[in-house]
């Protein structure tokens, strides 16, 4: 992925990403499957991920305006996130689909992405993302990441382990 440029409102300079993020787009074209494209992350610290995801993403949905995150995957970031120049919601919820983020641009658009573990070894993640991205792929979060219900939430409580045990 090349490095994109994100306008700031009010502001004349663009401001890039500090680091391209490893992100995989279904193109703009009618929608398919649940998720719009997969991201993987370089570590479990959502506030220290987003800054370079919402300056790619806002190429495509313009100004962003909210993050929803899953609970149970994240650690508890603040209600308000100042990022590019501007101010986001983060909403985390224990409701919100396992391995997603959903990002809300202002004007009502947006995108749901499948979100692979940062520990996840590089070829499983490049082809999970590849899937993720693909035009017409309507594979289920599960099914993307190759992991069965009961496997996917014996995952998800070992995760959640992790994260209260390092204080999150």
């Amino acid at each position: 992925m090349t490095l994109q440029m994100r306008p700031t409102p009010g502001d004349r300079h663009p401001v890039p990403p500090y680091q391209t993020p490893r992100l995989r787009l279904k193109p703009k074209a009618r929608p398919s499957g649940y998720v719009d494209g997969a991201w993987w992350p370089r570590s479990n610290e959502l506030t220290a991920e987003l800054p370079d995801l919402l300056a790619v993403l806002s190429v495509r949905l313009g100004a962003i305006g909210r993050v929803l995150y899953n609970l149970d995957e994240w650690p508890k970031a603040p209600v308000k996130f100042a990022t590019g120049g501007g101010l986001v919601r983060l909403d985390g919820f224990q409701n919100q689909p396992a391995h997603t983020l959903e990002v809300l641009g202002v004007n009502r658009s947006n995108v749901v992405l499948l979100v692979v573990s940062p520990n996840a070894d590089t070829d499983h993640a490049h082809s999970t993302m590849m899937a993720a991205a693909a035009p017409d792929d309507d594979t289920s979060v599960a099914g993307l990441l190759g992991i069965s219900a009961g496997d996917g939430a014996d995952r998800l409580r070992i995760h959640a382990g992790h994260l209260r045990r390092r204080g999150r």
